[in-house]
């Protein structure tokens, strides 16, 4: 049995905000009597203890020493904190304070005490340069002005340097919500962020800054969290637990192949016929119970070949070896789910248009998406329920593609334009990247936070466009909520690709691979 959607939030680790956002629960537990000052002790002494567990592991005895950056506001009073804790336990530290007269009292105050401890404050970041890691806590979240001056000298002296480096919540320099560089940015090694994860996180160009990020949580009330977002706040991270809860499993006993879904996948043509036979693997490893495929007569061996299980339809050709059309005895409605578009070719508009008159399901993918974006229905934004009836419809769009089909749409980061053309198609937007926003028409988004760039590979998509097919297949033979299946097929393609590139490296991975591990 599939989880509710939207999913309900029961773990805090799941929950993406704005800037806005944190600072509006941050407020509410101040105006409930939490002090700023315990807030930043529990803030600051949990991120020491992630670090500290870092550097046991990866720095070996005597203890190294620690350059520190502590900017003016409450993220410099956090590095001040960490600064202290880790010199109480035998760690060298030294500080770095370049706007230390633009304080605010609360960071005035830590200052003060480190230096009552006899941690030594440098005047120059160049009096850094024999630490073995810098600590980056000059700027937090909410930051909005870009870096200039003598700051970005300062942040282009660290990011010249080989020493690893840890940012607390965010890189400096870093836009929380759009992951946008300003000006210059601190580049991390790892950032910790704290209480709940930002926005800016999941842009792709924002990922070689921030590094091997972590959550550490600072014991957020709920009840302050749902009140400012809801009881299921828009923006949320896929996890293994929801991924898993979202899977068909167990099966029933008495269950037979026929309530276990019907995919159609129309794919393939003579040049793209390895996109057809990646697209059915996939769909082989979601466990769907009957696969049907759609190709060109001349690619129907091929697939047999590699997939025997598989009811193969070959359909009249075109010159160039495209579908040119489906076979006479055709039934759109015969099935619980299509799929449509790995390896058709710009030649098989024909099949688009028919695909589109389902009821069923509807996946389109990358030539189905490129076919779709050339029809006059859509370039004229032709309603919903005219263009097609398919319920839901579902289009999974790399950069490129989403572009031709939303030219006229501009957002600052993947996730934030998934889900403006979600509400704007009424369809389900899976957009492709280094991490996948999964945009549904009510405006919740779903984002994938582990990936790998092993997946940079061509075909990688084909497999997803299968393996989600055959699991929307599934929930709606047995009528449960199709919606977590997207996400959850996101994540496990994700899941197979991080398993694969731990065994075979990161070059490793090619897509017939891939589908190997997605039965792992």
């Amino acid at each position: 049995m599939t989880t509710p959607f939207p999913f309900p939030l029961d773990a805090i680790d799941r929950v993406i905000v704005t800037a806005e956002q944190m600072a509006s629960i941050e407020s509410r537990q101040f105006e409930a009597g939490m002090p700023v000052s315990a807030l930043m002790e529990k803030a600051a002494s949990r991120t020491a203890a992630r670090l500290m567990a870092i550097l046991d592991r990866d720095f070996p005895q005597p203890h190294p020493h620690i350059g520190v950056l502590a900017g003016p506001g409450h993220n410099g009073g956090d590095a001040l904190v960490i600064a202290r804790e880790l010199h109480v336990r035998g760690f060298p530290v030294s500080v770095y304070r370049p706007l230390g007269d633009k304080a605010k009292s609360l960071t005035s105050q830590q200052a003060q005490y480190v230096r009552h401890l006899g941690v030594p404050f440098v005047e120059s970041v160049e009096s850094l340069q024999t630490c073995d890691l810098f600590l980056d806590g000059l700027f937090g979240f909410g930051q909005t002005r870009p870096i200039e001056g003598n700051l970005a000298e300062v942040v282009r002296w660290i990011n010249q340097q080989p020493q690893p480096l840890a940012s607390i919540d965010i890189p400096s320099g870093l836009h929380t919500d759009t992951g946008e560089v300003l000006g210059t940015a601190v580049k991390a090694t790892y950032t910790f962020c704290l209480g709940l994860w930002k926005l800016g996180f999941f842009r792709d160009s924002a990922l070689d800054i921030i590094g091997d990020a972590e959550l550490v949580e600072v014991d957020l009330p709920l009840t302050d969290v749902l009140a400012e977002l809801g009881e299921t706040p828009s923006w949320q991270r896929i996890t293994r637990q929801t991924a898993l809860a979202a899977l068909p499993l167990p099966r029933k006993r008495a269950t037979h192949k026929y309530k276990q879904g019907h995919l159609l996948l129309v794919c393939g043509s003579r040049q793209y016929s390895g996109a057809a036979i990646l697209a059915g693997l996939g769909a082989r490893a979601s466990g769907v119970g009957m696969l049907s495929m759609a190709v060109p007569e001349t690619v129907k061996p091929l697939v047999h070949a590699q997939l025997p299980e598989a009811l193969v339809l070959g359909c009249p050709e075109t010159e160039g070896g495209a579908i040119d059309r489906f076979p006479e005895s055709f039934e759109i409605d015969r099935y619980d789910a299509i799929a449509c578009g790995p390896g058709l070719t710009l030649q098989a508009e024909a099949v688009v248009r028919t695909v589109l008159h389902t009821t069923s399901p509807l996946i389109l993918d990358a030539d189905g998406l490129n076919l779709l974006s050339r029809l006059s229905e859509w370039r004229e934004g032709q309603p919903r329920d005219e263009l097609t009836l398919a319920k839901p419809l579902i289009l999974t769009p790399h950069g490129r593609e989403f572009r031709r089909l939303f030219p006229n749409l501009e957002e600052a980061t993947p996730v934030l334009a998934a889900r403006t053309a979600a509400a704007e198609s009424q369809a389900i937007v899976v957009m492709k990247g280094a991490r996948v926003a999964i945009a549904y028409p009510g405006g919740f988004v779903n984002v994938n936070p582990d990936s790998t760039p092993a997946l940079a590979r061509g075909g990688t998509g084909d497999v997803l466009t299968g393996l989600m097919g055959g699991l929307v297949a599934t929930a709606a033979a047995e009528g449960v909520s199709i919606e977590p299946l997207v996400s959850a097929a996101v994540w496990w393609h994700a899941h197979a690709g991080r398993q694969a590139a731990e065994e075979r490296s990161e070059l490793g991975v090619d897509a017939l691979t891939l589908t190997q591990y997605l039965n792992c």
